[in-house]
């Protein structure tokens, strides 16, 4: 060997030995952090979803105690044989018992559900209100035990979310860590409840942290994977629906037909969550008007479903019996269409009620009515070119979901877990996409985000809205006396011009005052409200709301590709 050969072997071992050397260093100062975040990932994964698991089963052992029947999958069946006073009765005292809870502790008498974990990721570094989740919590219990109809992946999914504030506090986590704990509890919560461990991380991504930044995705799946084996430990791993058999698509002819079906599920959950929205205004002003006491209207909501659950019992609870008759082509045309119209006018006034629970588990079984009705007349017509009706029940089904969640990934890859059958992906994904299309431009994207803007809280709309409302008026204000070019003569001709904000004020509101005025800058002032004059605190210079603006911009722009 060479003099040049050995100096280029001695080279490389050098650059191996100092790269060696550099790993490690980065090991001992980095590495443990990451390892330990993943660990605590893996622990919150494991809470969760054991707090998932117990919800579930708590719920199937007070259902089947109440109505007396040891398979809460056939429930509707069951009810059926039972006395037409006691279904009435149990939903009205579970509607009481669940006012008295909600009146207690929460601030607006409302469930906290998924709404309001988007909130916390968005608004509050991932932290959301405890007490008001657990008081939630106990609320959609009691709602899902005695009747309502509802799901409970809304009750789960805040229930992860109270899990990971409390590390977050413990931790004194910044923004970006409770964000992701926040992630990995929901992901965790959502594979538990429904042995869906793919979708459970992706829709920690895209509809609570509403990004798939490269450094939440670890932890995320790891804790996902965690509240899968809590799931499987007790229910092995079967789906929650059974298919008859494998799906068959008549490619290329029959596309069309699910590119309508996609039109109709995002028509149908437009109709599904306006009408949400419809009986919850309504029920308001009927309370406001009668003078109702708050803890009494899910009381009342109960004795409409009661009254509805006496002539068909199909409303009673998640409705898996129905779904799963839909999914296997066991149901009639007209059965079908009499079915999603009781259950789209059960979940309105469960919801509207304030009963609580969540809507995917109802979304799921409209979706699958209004697949297989879609599909026994699309068969009907051609039978030469179509496939099996059961197809477009479970094309519809995934469709449905998807544009009221606006989850279009999430939900079609759950409910390919949720059967077990992904062979018909493309008729899937086609319906889904145009669902959701449609239905994001009648409503403010989704339910949780239209939701949340009927609470003027503007998410729908993407960080370059709402990130004004973090930054306060007070934390960027200058003296008066910094500035030659500022004196308080020329704030108090503003202020009486009306050109001023509110020092406990933040961008949003200070924003369009700017551009209303035109002025480089705003008195900021203290308004007492009691008579007394305005208290000068300051000034807000444009410049300097506009610069706090984009580094906020800039923060969070780089938490979402990191």
């Amino acid at each position: 060997m060479n003099r040049s050969s050995r100096s280029l072997i001695a080279q490389q071992m050098q650059d191996a030995t100092r790269a060696w050397r550099g790993g490690w260093q980065v090991l001992k100062t980095r590495g443990p952090g990451q390892v330990q975040f993943w660990f605590i990932a893996l622990l919150i994964g494991m809470a969760a979803g054991t707090v998932a698991l117990f919800f579930r089963m708590g719920i199937e052992a007070l259902q089947a105690r109440l109505y007396g029947t040891d398979n809460v999958n056939h429930l509707h069946s069951f009810a059926q044989t039972l006395p037409w006073y006691w279904i009435f009765v149990i939903p009205i005292i579970g509607g009481l018992i669940v006012g008295l809870i909600l009146d207690r502790f929460t601030a607006d008498g409302r469930v906290h559900a998924v709404s309001e974990v988007i909130e916390g990721a968005a608004l509050h570094d991932g932290r959301v209100d405890w007490r008001a989740g657990i008081a939630s919590a106990a609320a959609s219990f009691i709602t899902l035990s005695s009747g309502g109809s509802s799901g409970r992946e809304g009750p789960v999914v805040h229930i992860a979310g109270t899990i990971s504030t409390w590390v977050s506090n413990l931790i004194r986590a910044d923004g970006i860590t409770g964000r992701d704990l926040l992630g990995c509890a929901v992901a965790a919560a959502v594979s538990a409840s429904f042995n869906a461990p793919i979708a459970g991380a992706i829709f920690a991504l895209e509809v609570i942290l509403r990004h798939f930044a490269v450094h939440a995705f670890a932890p995320i799946v790891i804790a996902s994977v965690a509240g899968t084996v809590i799931n499987r430990l007790e229910f092995g791993g079967v789906t929650e629906f059974m298919l008859p058999q494998e799906s068959t698509l008549e490619f290329y002819v029959e596309l069309p037909a699910f590119l309508l079906l996609g039109l109709v599920c995002g028509v149908c959950a437009a109709i599904l969550m306006r009408a949400i929205f419809w009986a919850d205004s309504m029920a308001t002003f009927v309370q406001r008007a009668t003078g109702l006491p708050r803890y009494l209207r899910p009381a009342a909501a109960g004795a409409m479903l009661g009254g509805l659950a006496i002539a068909y019992p199909h409303i009673i609870g998640v409705g898996y019996e129905t779904t799963s008759a839909a999914l296997t082509g066991n149901l009639v045309l007209h059965e079908v269409v009499v079915f999603a119209i009781l259950k789209t006018i059960a979940v309105a006034i469960t919801m509207g009620g304030r009963m609580g629970g969540g809507v995917f588990s109802p979304s799921l079984m409209l979706g699958a009515l209004v697949g297989l009705a879609f599909g026994l007349i699309a068969t009907g017509i051609f039978p030469d070119v179509s496939g099996s009706e059961t197809l477009y029940a479970l094309a519809g089904m995934g469709a449905l979901a998807a544009a009221v969640l606006g989850a279009p990934v999430s939900t079609t890859l759950i409910v390919f877990e949720l059967t077990g059958d992904w062979q018909t992906g493309l008729a899937v994904m086609v319906s889904v996409s145009l669902s959701t299309a449609l239905a994001s431009r009648l409503v403010d994207r989704s339910f949780f985000l239209t939701q949340l803007e009927r609470r003027n809280i503007h998410l729908a709309a993407g960080p370059q809205a709402y990130l004004l409302a973090l930054v306060r008026v007070a934390a960027i204000l200058r003296p008066v006396s910094e500035t030659g070019a500022t004196t308080e003569e020329t704030c108090w001709e503003l202020i009486e011009q009306g050109a001023y904000i509110d020092g406990a004020a933040t961008l949003e509101v200070a924003m369009p005052v700017f551009d209303k005025s035109g002025v480089e800058f705003l008195p900021v002032v203290t308004l007492w409200g009691d008579g007394r004059p305005p208290e000068l605190l300051g000034v807000l210079h444009h410049v300097d709301a506009l610069r706090a603006y984009n580094r906020a911009l800039a923060a969070t722009a780089a938490e979402e590709h990191s």
